[in-house]
């Protein structure tokens, strides 16, 4: 048995199809999920859904009972992130669970970025633990820079794409190639005590924006400016100031190179490289009605 936590979530949903495709069984997949009525979907292709709430312990014993492997996706709520992951281990230990993959970030044991101390955190209690662990480090989501948060419009629009990333590199992936790797981890063997780190070929918020220009058809170049002025900015445009802070921290990270990787895991899992910038970026270009 195969359970999957935040089933519903992009990455969660593109994990569940990917072993569906790797011809793992659908009635051995567990959707463990917060709103189980938002999995009818994946309950509908035979996958099984189990209740799973980060935020109610009593729910995660029984969504794991039985999985031999686990693969363990932390929720989008960044202050209580650490803690809901701690009540995820206690209960994955609690069912016996034989194997915890966790969703990480690339580059989790030199990171300086915000987000990753969350990450740092769980992986060490994870080690800590005694179950048999493998890490799936994520590089940054090439869908998330082209868009995916909103923003890309006025870019476009006013010719400008503004950031703190500096010229530091990004080795940014699509999720559907990381929920690929993540497939394949899952239903190979021998795979505890495995760190990956996943990132794709490299690229800069300049190339980005030149990849844009490119496809829209319509100048636009990347304006670099201190993380405290783009938090504002971000501010300005809607994003609450803790998620803005959160945000202008993470692309800032990039020039002390925490989004950066020269490691070939994700190519070698997938048995191809990762899909090109300029593909996932058209494809969150026309998903969002730029293209």
């Amino acid at each position: 048995m195969i359970t999957i936590t935040a089933a519903t979530g992009r990455y969660g949903r593109l994990v569940v199809d990917a072993l569906l495709r790797h011809g793992v069984p659908a009635n051995e997949i567990v959707a463990a999920v917060r709103s189980p009525e938002k999995a009818a979907d994946l309950g509908s292709k035979g996958v099984q859904v189990r209740e799973a709430d980060f935020d109610r312990p009593e729910t995660l014993s029984a969504a794991f009972a039985g999985a031999d492997k686990l693969l363990l996706i932390p929720s989008a709520d960044f202050e209580q992130r650490y803690p809901q992951m701690v009540r995820a281990i206690e209960a994955a230990v609690e069912a016996g669970v034989g194997l915890v993959a966790y969703a990480s970030f690339v580059n989790t044991d030199t990171s300086t970025i915000r987000l990753g101390e969350a990450h740092k955190l769980t992986e060490a209690l994870i080690r800590d633990s005694g179950l048999p662990y493998v890490m799936l480090r994520n590089g940054a989501y090439i869908e998330v820079y082209a868009g995916d948060l909103g923003g890309m419009d006025y870019a476009v629009n006013s010719g400008t794409l503004v950031g703190s990333a500096g010229t530091g590199k990004i080795s940014g992936a699509s999720r559907e190639d990381l929920a690929e790797a993540a497939a394949v981890v899952l239903t190979s063997d021998d795979q505890a005590g495995k760190v990956y780190e996943l990132g794709g070929t490299a690229w800069t918020k300049a190339d980005l924006a030149a990849v844009v220009s490119q496809l829209t058809g319509r100048p636009l170049v990347y304006q670099d400016m201190p993380m405290d002025a783009y938090t504002q900015v971000l501010v300005a445009g809607g994003f609450p100031q803790f998620l803005a802070e959160i945000i202008a921290d993470a692309g800032f990270s990039a020039t002390r190179g925490d989004w950066y990787t020269e490691s070939n895991d994700l190519p070698r899992l997938l048995g191809r490289p990762s899909t090109p910038l300029t593909d996932v970026v058209a494809a969150t270009l026309k998903r969002n009605g730029l293209l």
